[in-house]
């Protein structure tokens, strides 16, 4: 038997690494799995390289759980380890064998992808155990090639010794520890093998589980009979669709696929994009378009990120521009550092150049989707419509190209470029400072009114009613020149998109000195402040509107969770129509109780059309008109 020291800077080694060397301890499980991995394709690559001999056999990796015995073994049938090496690899810690074997064996590992970079992987076992048991016999013939036992209490002491294990490959125990005693359960580790190795390129073996199969005969019905059966319980999918070439895939493939990732989500995708990159990194994958909510309600934590199959990490907000994070699926790349926290992700430079290519994929596919069929286009605009808007606020790369295939809906369910629609409204809604004024409504229903005094000038309406709007608002109106946007409640008509030409008043100043203070007794002086403006007869004798910059502020407020201009109280204009008779007729009572009942009577129909008399308010309003009409 041998004893020795492992070979560390610090015997301090273990407490960190039980401690620090990766976030969620969980992530031992990932490393010894991964490890076990690499020993497989190593083996088929020295075989399809001719330094191996013998048969290749089966490779699967087998999982064991002795919750009695409070072990957790992983088992391959990969590469092994002589004396030799256990010495070099395991007694010398952070000595990665994958470096040497890559560069060993280079131009064959590309068809069997090496995971592991470094070395500390095996070494995450011992966050979760008071001791790890390694049993290991190498492919190689000849002396010096007998099995290894290799065992350490987490000290830096270890023990090697001869092992009579016959078959090639590798047995790592692990012996957990109180602390860690989740580890034992059945469940948890199956839930962190579906996680972490869902997808890695060789079977993957934990248990048994039942299933149906049929037995070849019928029953008095004519149905075909079944019998359970007792089957190894298979973890992983070894080629997962986005390692296939898209030219041999179908619609149905990539919907299949979707249900795989998403098992509980039970809308289809709207479309995907397969990413195929070898040039100047590579990176494969496959993200799909979900619909997404106008409010915004979505779930960032659906795109995972593997390295060669190896599941890194579903929190990829800094690691991708954050609009990215509203889709779905899966990105692989050997480019992506398995590393121990995602900081270090965030800043890798490898990983900023996947992002930037995975945003300029993203747009060439929705581009290639406008150009190709424009009609499919607009039928999914508005699912992808949050989307595009928040890459184009957030991502100015993005913006550039989004600006092609970016649309705008009026309220009557017309779409236009952002360059059509200039030259639709142009011509009537141009004002008198040369601006081009795009009107938009937020809710066509409770704007119904406003849209329609618009409609009757020859005015076009914008639908503009996601949460993201507002933020998508400010930036048009810093891109496009001599642009302003305007929501249809925000003015009376006539100052909604101002001409030369006003109307005149039929009230002179002092008239409507002598009025206001009739009008302001019948309302919250905090809340409206009462206009006069020379508006046409048809119009409203009296109307609610709010000011553009107080309500934008408002939504932008909320929307960055920034309450200042939440708590400040709403603000509503009253705009008393000069021109109306109605009006006139307020001026001309001279009772002082009529005057004040049809003062608050029109102030009420004018509160009413915005939705903003509740209450008492409205009961007291509902009894008097019925009051007035007897």
């Amino acid at each position: 038997m041998q004893k020795g020291t492992i070979n560390v800077q610090t015997e301090n080694i273990f407490p960190i690494i039980k401690k620090f060397l990766y976030s969620d301890h969980e992530i031992f499980l990932r490393e010894l799995i991964s490890n076990a991995v690499d020993a497989t394709q190593k083996l088929k690559t020295i075989s399809t390289a001719g330094d191996f001999a013998g048969e290749v056999g089966d490779t699967h990796i087998e999982v064991f759980l002795d919750k009695k015995k409070k072990t957790l073994t992983v088992k391959d049938r990969g590469i092994g380890m002589t004396t030799e090496e256990v010495e070099k690899f395991i007694n010398q810690i952070a000595f990665s064998s994958a470096e040497e074997f890559i560069e060993k064996y280079k131009s064959q590992s590309e068809a069997n992808p090496i995971i592991g970079h470094f070395g500390l992987g095996f070494y995450s076992s011992f966050m979760v155990a008071d001791k790890v048991e390694i049993i290991t016999k190498t492919y190689k013939k000849g002396p010096g090639t007998k099995a290894v036992k290799w065992e350490c209490d987490g000290s830096p002491n270890y023990t090697m010794s001869e092992s009579d294990k016959k078959d090639r490959g590798t047995e790592i125990t692990l012996f957990i520890s109180e602390e860690s005693n989740e580890f034992l359960e059945e469940q948890r580790i199956l839930t962190l093998l579906k996680k972490y190795c869902k997808f890695l390129p060789v079977e993957i073996i934990f248990g048994t589980e039942k299933t149906y199969e049929p037995t070849g005969e019928k029953d008095k019905d004519g149905h075909d009979k079944t019998k359970e059966v007792e089957k190894p319980r298979i973890i992983n999918n070894p080629n997962p669709l986005w390692n296939q070439k898209p030219v041999d895939l179908k619609d149905e493939d990539y919907k299949n696929f979707y249900r795989e990732l998403y098992p509980m989500n039970f809308e289809e995708p709207l479309f995907n994009i397969h990413l195929n990159v070898d040039y100047p990194f590579t990176l494969t994958g496959i993200l799909y378009f979900p619909k997404v909510k106008k409010t915004f309600e979505v779930q960032r934590d659906k795109i995972q990120l593997y390295c060669n199959q190896v599941f890194v990490t579903d929190s990829v907000e800094g690691i991708v521009p954050d609009f990215l994070t509203l889709l779905h699926g899966v990105i692989d790349s050997p480019d992506i550092p398995l590393n121990v926290s995602r900081s270090y992700l965030q800043s890798d430079p490898n990983v900023k150049k996947i992002s930037a290519h995975i945003t300029k994929k993203v747009a060439d596919k929705l581009e290639e989707l406008f150009k190709n069929s424009r009609a499919d286009f607009e039928a999914k605009w508005d699912d992808i419509k949050i989307f595009i808007e928040y890459g184009m606020v957030s991502e100015e790369k993005f913006n550039e190209r989004a600006e092609k295939f970016c649309l705008l809906k009026n309220d009557e369910g017309k779409f236009f470029t952002l360059d059509e629609y200039k030259e639709h409204v142009k011509a009537l809604q141009t004002d008198k400072d040369k601006n081009v004024v795009y009107l938009y409504s937020t809710n066509s229903e409770e704007q119904h009114s406003f849209i329609s005094a618009a409609k009757e000038r020859g005015y076009d309406v914008l639908l503009m009613d996601t949460v993201l709007d507002s933020h998508f608002i400010n930036l048009m109106e810093r891109k496009l020149e001599k642009t302003r946007f305007t929501r249809v409640d925000a003015d009376t008509i006539d100052k909604l998109i101002p001409k030369d030409d006003e109307l005149p008043s039929k009230l002179n100043d002092d008239q409507k000195n002598l009025l206001k203070p009739v009008i302001e007794s019948q309302i919250n002086k905090e809340k409206f402040i009462v206009q006069f403006e020379s508006l046409s007869e048809s119009e409203q004798p009296m109307i609610i509107t709010q000011p553009e910059f107080m309500r934008r502020m408002r939504d932008m407020s909320a929307m960055g969770g920034n309450n200042y201009f939440g708590a400040m109280p709403e603000q509503y204009n009253l705009v008393v129509n000069c021109n109306h008779p109605l009006v006139s007729k307020i001026l001309e009572e001279k009772d002082e109780t009529k005057q004040g009942i049809l003062a608050k009577q029109l102030t009420d129909i004018a509160l009413l059309s915005q939705n903003l008399l509740k209450g008492e308010e409205l009961t007291n309003f509902i009894k008097r008109s019925v009051s007035l009409i007897d």
